[in-house]
């Protein structure tokens, strides 16, 4: 039993005008409603939720995007500028090479400097970087079955056995949320015991919130939310009651 990343989830007030956003930025391919595929088939998706609550705060996770060059760096950086994307300021400091933009909507990202071996052959997307605790990388590397590839300094970072992006934390637990999170991440479990893998999450340090016909929203050790989605299991019973087809 376990869960595999499933996708990368923003709640929005315009789901189409941001997904079109990173479509164009990614050079991803939109499926269904505001989701996006990268084509490759053992990652992830990124989906665009609804919601009329608007953004409050910094978002607890962000994208940092990788650049093989400078030349790269700058068209990286014009590109998001020319699809309604805007330069923001979160402290950072004038001598550090990455630049620090938001989407229409204010989600942050990150454009990398080139040069960075941490991220490198990870992909455009080089990592989702997370405020979190050491606690938090553990819990993850755990649910995912994603070995660490770094732990030092109560930072951690986690990699799929396949590569691609990492996801990275940064070593402090989180700020005080003003909302609802905004970038959350969607679980699917490998087996079809939903429950099974729920119990097995809080067993792991995740805290259980609430549960629907279709997900459950769990927190991590950080109170991130995150999902699992996927109907629970039929009992056996009714399963044996049900006319078959």
């Amino acid at each position: 039993m376990g869960s595999r990343l499933s996708a990368v989830c923003f709640a929005a007030n315009q789901p189409d005008r941001v997904a079109r956003f990173w479509a164009e930025l990614l050079g991803w391919e939109p499926v269904g409603d505001a989701t996006l595929r990268s084509g490759d088939d053992g990652g992830f998706r990124i989906r665009f939720v609804p919601t009329a609550e608007p953004k409050a705060g910094q978002n607890r996770a962000h994208f940092d995007l990788t650049s093989e060059s400078l030349e790269q760096q700058e068209r990286t950086v014009a590109r998001v500028l020319e699809l309604g994307g805007r330069h923001i300021d979160v402290g950072q400091l004038a001598e550090e090479g990455h630049v620090v933009l938001a989407d229409p909507e204010g989600n942050e990202l990150c454009v990398i400097e080139p040069g960075n071996k941490f991220l490198a052959d990870c992909g455009f997307i080089g990592a989702l970087a997370c405020d979190g605790s050491q606690a938090a990388g553990y819990f993850w590397s755990a649910a995912l079955g994603w070995p660490l590839v770094w732990d030092q300094n109560q930072e951690t970072a986690i990699q799929s056995p396949l590569g691609g992006s990492k996801i990275s934390w940064g070593g402090l637990s989180p700020e005080p949320r003003a909302g609802r999170d905004r970038v959350t991440l969607e679980l699917t479990p490998a087996g079809s015991d939903r429950q099974a893998e729920v119990d097995r999450l809080v067993s792991l340090g995740a805290t259980l919130i609430d549960s629907g016909r279709d997900s459950v929203r769990l927190a991590d050790p950080d109170d991130t939310e995150f999902r699992l989605v996927g109907p629970p299991r039929e009992p056996a019973e009714e399963a044996a009651r049900r006319p078959a087809a």
